[in-house]
């Protein structure tokens, strides 16, 4: 089993976090952090292609996601580290039920990290395939109710 990918640390201590989480990677933000540059990715190991196509497998006629599979453990494991030092948690995926791997991750961490999965303030639905890094950061702030201060003279608020 390969450990997970991580990087682009991000001190998440005593701060808001909003993490994208799909089955293959998540990208992590410190909402109120100073500088916003690049959000923390952690990246699903896959040395067996398990996730690679989550449609029907010889042994998984369901062709769900096994969150119990050791990759899974690994990357959720992986993930469950990374976020663990935040103060609150905004989880955003995609799908509906099994196939939102948000939600199966917060169950993972209610099951294994109970601490963490009380952190969670809210698990949206969102195209997190499509959306920027700047539009997560600006959602997770707009979650959160951090405003940017408008510009000097102008009036107008940046987006």
């Amino acid at each position: 089993m390969a450990a997970s990918d991580v990087t682009n640390a991000v001190d998440l201590a005593g701060k808001l976090a909003v993490a994208a989480v799909d089955f293959h990677r998540c990208r992590i933000y410190a909402i109120d952090a100073a500088s916003h540059s690049s959000p923390q990715r952690v990246t699903a190991p896959d040395p067996g292609h398990l996730n690679h196509n989550l449609l029907h497998h010889h042994g998984n006629p369901s062709g769900a996601f096994e969150a119990d599979h050791a990759e899974a453990v690994a990357y959720f494991k992986a993930l469950a580290h990374a976020l663990a030092p935040c103060q609150k948690l905004l989880l955003l995926g995609h799908g509906n039920g099994k196939s939102n791997a948000s939600h199966v991750f917060e169950g993972y961490l209610e099951k294994h990290h109970r601490d963490l999965a009380a952190k969670i303030v809210g698990n949206v639905r969102a195209d997190i395939d499509d959306i920027t890094d700047h539009q997560l950061l600006r959602l997770g702030e707009a979650y959160f109710g951090i405003h940017e201060p408008l510009r000097s003279g102008s009036g107008a608020r940046s987006t």
